[in-house]
């Protein structure tokens, strides 16, 4: 039993209202400086935003604002996501080049500590060889703007699909700055075992975390199924705490990301949807500890 009380990231999602990318577009209706204040009062040390939203902070409030608010609330944490497309050629490139750039910029200002990378789309497909050297290319670009990238798989992608995929990708890279950000979500719609990554994942190569929970079969198309059936930690058929114990064993005592997305949520305030997501990861978290059992040498109270 740790019984220390994680430190909770507010991943983009969780803190942006009702905003679903593919739906209504990317950008979240609520501004970046309630945001802040909202994910902060709600408990969280972290926040995630995402590049749309980060350039629009830029472009109003600046971000030595956002900075600033960051720091006034005792925000320690900042990811920022998502970049796809590092690979591409042609016009596919030049946009990515251009998210990699206001990503990249936005680093130094804000303390970020981890830039959420995919390849979940649809464009042509690339060799495993010439993706893993851009990949490799793109966490040494990364270092020199002093941030790491952290791969997520996800299940509807053309290319790294499970876990399994992610951690083998980051392993047999081998970059100091390149990792894995482990999606329960991810890893159970993949059909991914959580003891795998206990047995192959190197700490090292672990930069982030996310918990969540949902049903035992998806409802819908995965994408449609990823942003509206998702459920709170403790409510679904994901076993989080089986999953918080995978990572632990691996020695993880970073903060993790809550990634709360879903048709109920969106209809609550966002200050109400940061409590109740929070609160379910937190019963997560004592779950896990009840199984882990006490300590060595610690006696149950």
């Amino acid at each position: 039993m740790t019984g220390v009380a994680p430190d909770l990231i507010a991943a983009c999602w969780t803190s942006a209202g009702n905003v679903v990318p593919f739906r209504t577009g990317p950008l979240s209706p609520l501004d970046v400086l309630t945001r802040i204040r909202a994910v902060a009062e709600a408990g969280y040390t972290g926040f995630g935003l995402t590049r749309e939203d980060l350039v629009v902070a830029r472009e109003t409030v600046g971000l030595g604002t956002v900075a600033s608010a960051l720091r006034d609330h005792g925000i320690t944490t900042v990811q920022l996501e998502r970049l796809t497309d590092w690979w591409a050629d042609g016009e596919r490139r030049r946009a990515a080049d251009a998210a990699r750039k206001d990503l990249f910029e936005a680093c130094p200002a804000l303390g970020v500590d981890n830039i959420k990378v995919g390849a979940d789309d649809e464009g042509a497909p690339i060799e495993y060889g010439p993706f893993c050297e851009a990949f490799d290319a793109l966490a040494d670009d990364a270092a020199r703007a002093g941030v790491k990238i952290g791969f997520e798989n996800t299940p509807f992608s053309y290319r790294i699909r499970t876990t399994e995929e992610a951690i083998a990708l980051v392993t047999e890279v081998g970059n100091p700055n390149a990792g894995v950000v482990l999606d329960i979500w991810h890893a159970y719609r993949g059909g991914s075992d959580y003891q795998v990554i206990a047995d192959t994942l190197p700490l090292a190569h672990l930069f982030g975390v996310e918990l969540d929970d949902g049903d035992a079969e998806p409802v819908g198309t995965l994408l449609e199924d990823t942003f509206d059936r998702r459920r709170p930690c403790g409510e679904g058929d994901f076993d989080v705490a089986a999953f918080i114990l995978a990572v632990r064993d691996i020695g993880w005592t970073g903060p993790w990301g809550v990634e709360d997305m879903s048709v109920t949520s969106r209809s609550l305030p966002v200050t109400d949807a940061l409590v109740r997501a929070r609160d379910a990861a937190l019963a997560s978290f004592a779950e896990a500890d009840r199984r882990a059992g006490p300590v060595s040498g610690q006696v149950p109270s």
